[in-house]
């Protein structure tokens, strides 16, 4: 069992989120769900790519912020479309490739080359980068790429 595991505690609808998440991400499951008073699912815990999450309905004073974020590396254009706009269902799209899914809960879904474009030495190439990334809500490698060879 993992040493620390991340505890979302929902405002309602845990349960929901639990099989919403699971349905996107391909190497997941719930592992467990907890019966509330009524009978219904109130929490529980699933598993994205090995990493094991809980969620609990909290009740309505608890709220998620951007503080905290899911940060979701897609090494191809089609991860990251995917899991863009899965996660953005019923939610919100955001610049920079944050979405915030229906739960209120954020998720950045980043490419890996976008990390290497922005610890180039070249500042002149990270400033192109970074010019590049700001215009774009969901991100685009191509044109990533492009703006670091543009110079």
């Amino acid at each position: 069992m993992q040493k620390i595991s991340t505890f979302f505690m929902f405002p309602e609808r845990a349960d929901e989120a639990m099989n919403f998440y699971v349905s996107i991400f391909k190497n997941s499951r719930i592992l467990s769900t907890m019966p509330g008073p009524d009978g219904k699912p109130m929490g529980g815990s699933f598993e994205i790519e090995g990493k094991r999450f809980n969620a609990f309905n909290g009740g309505p004073h608890f709220r998620f912020s951007q503080g905290v974020s899911q940060f979701v590396s897609c090494d191809t254009q089609e991860e990251i479309d995917h899991f863009y706009d899965k996660l953005s269902e019923g939610g919100e799209k955001q610049p920079c490739g944050w979405v915030t899914d229906k739960f209120g809960l954020s998720w950045q879904i980043v490419p890996p080359i976008l990390t290497n474009l922005l610890g180039d030495p070249d500042r002149a190439k990270v400033d192109r980068v970074m010019q590049a990334m700001l215009k774009m809500h969901k991100l685009d490698i191509k044109t990533l790429e492009q703006a670091a060879a543009a110079g």
